[in-house]
This record gives C-alpha cells, structure tokens and sequence, in this order.
C-alpha cells in the first residue's frame, strides 16, 4: 500500500512539472506580446502625434537617469 501512494504521490509529481514548464511558457509568452504592444503603441503614438510622444521619451529618459543617480552603487563597481 504504501508503493501504492510513493507512485500516486510521483505521478502527481509529475504532473506538477509539467504544469510548471506551461506555466513558464505562458508567462514568457505573455511578457513578449505586452513588449510588442508597448512597441506598436509607442510606434503609433510617435507617428499619430510626435510632440506627445517625444515629451513622453523625454520624461522616461529623465526618470531612468534619475534612478540610476539615486541608486545604491552596485558591488562590481565599489571593487574598481
């Protein structure tokens, strides 16, 4: 009896498994039709109305640069 349930339990297992590589599949799927709407989305609103879109650019650039200002250095660049 105890077989019985091991081999329950390592089927289970393995369904456990390969829910899990659909589950990453479908997770990396999802990521790149978001990053291709975001793409088309900004490729539309940089042919629709440029200034909007440059404004846009323009505030993301400043955000990122603020960021990487404020930022704690990371530990490859405190050894140089």
């Amino acid at each position: 009896m105890l077989q019985d349930l091991d081999d329950i339990d390592d089927l289970i297992g393995t369904f456990g498994l390969l829910y899990e590589g659909l589950r990453r599949l479908a997770l990396v799927f999802a990521a790149l039709v978001i990053s291709l709407i975001c793409v088309a989305s900004g490729a539309v609103l940089a042919i629709a109305h440029p200034p909007i879109a440059l404004a846009t650019c323009i505030l993301l650039f400043v955000t990122l640069l603020y960021r990487s200002i404020t930022s704690p250095p990371r530990e490859h660049l405190r050894s140089i």
